[in-house]
C-alpha cells in the first residue's frame, strides 16, 4: 500500500489535526473539500488549513444528486433535515473515487467517536465504512485507539501507536494539540450543517414538498431572504437588507424573476412561473414589508429582471401589466414596470404562507 492518503478537510480543528498526524508519519496527504453551494463547512477555512499544513486541496461540488440523499435518506434524519449517515456515505464515495484517481491507499477523516449523536457512534461509523465501499480503508486517527485497526495500520503503513484515542463531544484536547502544533484559523467548533437549523429545515421541507427536482441553486436560495409560498405553489423570496436585494437580483434567470423596487424596499424573487397573480402577490408583500414613509404616494416603479419575453404565439408579453400597470422599453437592469399604488391589493388570508418561520419580527428596509 502506498504511503499516500486523501484527507477530508472541513476547515475545522479535527480534520486539520487528522491530516497533521499523517504528515508526522511521513505520509503524503491530498486534501479534499466537498462543497455545498448553500454552505455547510467553511471552504476558506479548509483552504487556509491546507495551506498551513502544506498539502494540496481539491475542491469538489456535491452536485444535484446529493439532493436525492436529503429527500429520501436510507438511514433517516437527525434533529432537522440532516441525513447525517447517508451524507457521510455519499461524501466518502466521492472521496473513494478521488483516492483512486490520485493513487492513494486510504481515506483519513477527523471524525471522533461519540462526538455527534447520529453519525459518530460505533455502529453508524461501521455502517458508513461498509456502505461507502471503504471497509478497512477509512482511518479516523483521532479515535483510532478505540476502533478496530484499519488495513494501513495492519500493514504497518501507519503506526497505530502514534494515533489517538479520543471520544466524546468535547474538543479541549484537540484545541490544546492544535495550539502546540501551531494550527490556527480553523472554524468555530459550534458551527455545522445548516440542515440541523430549524428555520433552514422548514424551508427545505417546503422546497421538497413543492418542487419535484430541486437544484443546488434552489438550496442556495434558502440561505437568502424571507420565504413565502403562494396558494398556487409559487415561491416568493423577499430580501431583508440591501445586500440580499442585490443577491436576489443576481439569481434572476429563466424561472426566477426579480422584482426590484426603485424606492427603498425589499426586492422580491419569484421562483416559478411569472404570472399576473404571482406578480401581484409579490408587489403586495413588498408593500407590506416596507415602512409607510418609504412608499411613493402614487406610482410604484420597479425593474423586472430578466426582462419579460413576449409569448411564443405572438400574443401579449408574459408580464402584461393589465389595466393598472404599464411596461415600457428595456433597461440595463431589466425591464421597467410600474403600478399605481392605489391598485395594489393586500394579499388575502391564506393567499401566501410564510415558510421561513422567523423568531424575530419582520424586517423592513
Amino acid at each position: 500500500m502506498e504511503k499516500k492518503c486523501v484527507a477530508l478537510m472541513s476547515g475545522g480543528v479535527d480534520s486539520a489535526l487528522a491530516a497533521k498526524l499523517m504528515l508526522d508519519q511521513g505520509i503524503e496527504v491530498y486534501g479534499l473539500y466537498l462543497s455545498m453551494s448553500w454552505g455547510c463547512c467553511e471552504k476558506e477555512k479548509a483552504q487556509a488549513s491546507a495551506q498551513q499544513l502544506g498539502i494540496p486541496l481539491m475542491v469538489l461540488g456535491v452536485g444535484d444528486a446529493y439532493l436525492d440523499v436529503i429527500r429520501s435518506p436510507k438511514y433517516g434524519y437527525g434533529s432537522g433535515m440532516n441525513p447525517c449517515v447517508d451524507c457521510r456515505i455519499y461524501m466518502f464515495r466521492i472521496a473513494k473515487r478521488y483516492m483512486e484517481e490520485v493513487g492513494a491507499g486510504f481515506i483519513v477523516t477527523g471524525e471522533v467517536l461519540g462526538q455527534r449523536p447520529m453519525s459518530q457512534r460505533r455502529q453508524p461509523l461501521e455502517t458508513i465504512e461498509a456502505d461507502s465501499g471503504l471497509e478497512g480503508l477509512l482511518l479516523r486517527p483521532l479515535s483510532a485507539q478505540r476502533l478496530e485497526p484499519t488495513l494501513p495500520e495492519r500493514l504497518g503503513v501507519v503506526d497505530r501507536a502514534r494515533l489517538l484515542g479520543l471520544e466524546g463531544r468535547g474538543r479541549h484536547e484537540q484545541i490544546a494539540r492544535a495550539r502546540t502544533e501551531g494550527i490556527t484559523g480553523y472554524s468555530t467548533p459550534a458551527g455545522g450543517c445548516l440542515l440541523t437549523d430549524g428555520h433552514f429545515a422548514a424551508k427545505t421541507k417546503d422546497l421538497f414538498a413543492h418542487v419535484e427536482r430541486p437544484t443546488t441553486k434552489d438550496m442556495e436560495l434558502l440561505t437568502l431572504g424571507r420565504h413565502f409560498r403562494t396558494r398556487g405553489g409559487t415561491k416568493i423570496i423577499l430580501g431583508r437588507n440591501e445586500l440580499e436585494n442585490l443577491m436576489l437580483e443576481g439569481h434572476a434567470q429563466d424561472g426566477y424573476t426579480c422584482l426590484r423596487p426603485k424606492f427603498a424596499a425589499p426586492s422580491a424573487l419569484i421562483a416559478g412561473t411569472w404570472t399576473e397573480d404571482a406578480r401581484g402577490l409579490a408587489v403586495s408583500l413588498i408593500v407590506q414589508h416596507t415602512k409607510p414613509e418609504k412608499l411613493p404616494a402614487a406610482t410604484l416603479e420597479f425593474w423586472v429582471t430578466p426582462p419579460p419575453v413576449a409569448a411564443a404565439n405572438g400574443g401579449a408579453a408574459t408580464d402584461a401589466a393589465g389595466p393598472s400597470g404599464q411596461r415600457t422599453g428595456g433597461g440595463v437592469n431589466g425591464s421597467p414596470w410600474s403600478v399605481d399604488r392605489a391598485a395594489v391589493r393586500m394579499a388575502a388570508d391564506g393567499a401566501v404562507t410564510d415558510v421561513t418561520q422567523p423568531a424575530e419580527a419582520p424586517v423592513s428596509t
